[in-house]
């Protein structure tokens, strides 16, 4: 069972999320919040396997609630599902940690199917909010970059396609702490804080190319 928790603070959207993700066989929400400190005690407490977090929360924002939990350590996975698509948001959630960014006009099964990805250690941005993420990154001033290797190239396109550092490693035949090296020193030759924003830079590489 995937193990969920949903942050939210309007009551009648939590419990219409709940209604239609246990519909789902393999979904179970083991707590809701209704404030952003409230969804940081939760995670400690029954460590989902996703956190539904919506940005605009009372008493400690999505973003910051985000930010304290990647801070520290814990297992809880944060899908940010939220209105608001402005590039700002964008940037702040995935800088603080999340591993995806969802809008609520999206169908359910669309919904379940990205739970399952960020469950399985993958990271997923809704396509219209990528461009918008891209667009403010290529707004900003370049900075002179370190080239990637060959085989870390062939690790960020594994990467950008959604794939776990296990799969990686099974993929390429090496070891999986060789991937994790790999995959740390991908991010600070492109200057980023996680693999969401490693993979918008693969799709940032392919399309100018």
């Amino acid at each position: 069972m995937i193990r969920l928790l949903i942050a939210e603070d309007q009551p009648l959207m939590r419990r219409g999320l709940r209604t239609v993700l246990e519909t789902e066989d393999d979904f179970t929400v083991v707590a809701e919040a209704g404030t952003g400190a409230q969804a940081v005690e939760l995670v400690r407490a029954a460590q989902p396997d996703v956190v539904l977090m919506d940005v605009q929360m009372p008493e400690l924002s999505g973003v910051d609630a985000t930010r304290l939990l990647a801070a520290e350590g814990l297992a809880g996975r944060v899908l940010i599902l939220t209105t608001f698509d402005r590039e700002d948001y964008v940037l702040d959630a995935l800088r603080a940690g999340a591993a995806g960014y969802l809008l609520k006009d999206v169908d359910a099964d669309e919904l379940a199917r990205v739970i399952r990805l960020i469950a399985r250690g993958e990271s997923f941005i809704q396509p219209a909010v990528a461009a918008k993420y891209l667009r403010l990154l290529t707004q900003r001033p370049a900075e002179p970059q370190e080239p990637l290797t060959a085989r870390e190239l062939e690790v960020l396109n594994l990467l950008a396609a959604g794939a776990s550092n296990k799969r990686i490693a099974a993929s390429l035949a090496i070891a999986e702490s060789t991937v994790k090296n790999h995959v740390n020193n991908i991010l600070a030759k492109l200057q980023v804080r996680n693999r969401t924003e490693a993979a918008l830079k693969a799709r940032e590489r392919r399309d100018s190319e």
